[in-house]
């Protein structure tokens, strides 16, 4: 197993894109805290980046790479190994690779020039979303053969999660806003990881203009504390069950 998550890592980083991805994210989080006085300014900024960059470059980068790789994983599945194995070592092997890029290009900078525990919060965060995005790529993948499909759910997964979804949740508090909707709107902010990070963030900077609704809901109900525990907690979760389900659908499926 160690043997192909470390295979998986070193191809994942002589690859091309993963460095332009790196170097690109470096110069933008160089640019922003270096060129902008105040600091929370930067911190919103990167934080914009975190919640629509990386969770595309995440899932499509994976989705891509699995399927590119998929005669290799049938050629592991001939050996006596493990089918629950060689899924998690390729997933692992992702997911390193894309939180080795993430640190390096905002991490480290964050670090560098910030090193507040908002920027460590924002770090977490965005390490969460890489795992959580990669995981649900390689779900994507395994349920579906072809590659085009594939992609094709993945850019689907990632518009419904950064855009259509707080369409769909304000679309729904405004048709029942005569009930009373604090609970289910903590509920619809835990069933997206995208808003959990945000409102993790943000109730840390306590820029409750900018969490919205499901934002405001977290902070009175959990407090600041509560709600950031709460949020990691939940995103957590997001981490877990798509790996569980792939492994899953991996186990049985006829490759």
């Amino acid at each position: 197993m160690k043997k192909i998550i470390k295979y998986v890592v070193l191809d994942i980083l002589r690859n091309r894109i993963l460095v332009s991805y790196t170097v690109l994210l470096l110069v933008v989080s160089m640019l922003l805290l270096c060129l902008t006085d105040n600091g929370t300014k930067a911190l919103l900024s990167l934080l914009n980046i975190v919640l629509i960059v990386l969770p595309l470059v995440s899932i499509i980068f994976s989705t891509i790479y699995y399927y590119n790789a998929s005669a290799f994983i049938e050629l592991l599945v001939c050996q006596p190994l493990r089918r629950t194995k060689i899924l998690l070592s390729v997933y692992i092997g992702l997911a390193l690779s894309l939180l080795i890029a993430f640190c390096i290009g905002v991490g480290l900078p964050l670090l560098i020039f910030d090193g507040s525990m908002t920027a460590v919060l924002l770090i977490l965060v965005g390490m969460a979303l890489s795992v959580i995005f990669s995981a649900l790529a390689i779900l994507g993948s395994v349920m579906m053969r072809d590659k085009a499909r594939g992609i094709g759910v993945a850019i689907l997964s990632w518009f419904y999660f950064s855009l259509l979804y707080d369409g769909l949740v304000l679309f729904l508090l405004f048709q029942f806003s005569d009930y009373p909707l604090e609970k289910p709107a903590v509920v619809m902010g835990a069933l997206n990881p995208i808003d959990l990070g945000r409102i993790i963030v943000l109730l840390r900077l306590d820029s409750s203009a900018m969490m919205g609704y499901t934002g405001a809901v977290f902070a009175s109900f959990f407090g600041s504390v509560g709600g950031m525990l709460t949020g990691f907690v939940l995103l957590l979760l997001w981490m877990g069950w798509p790996l569980c389900w792939a492994l899953r659908r991996f186990n049985r499926k006829d490759l």
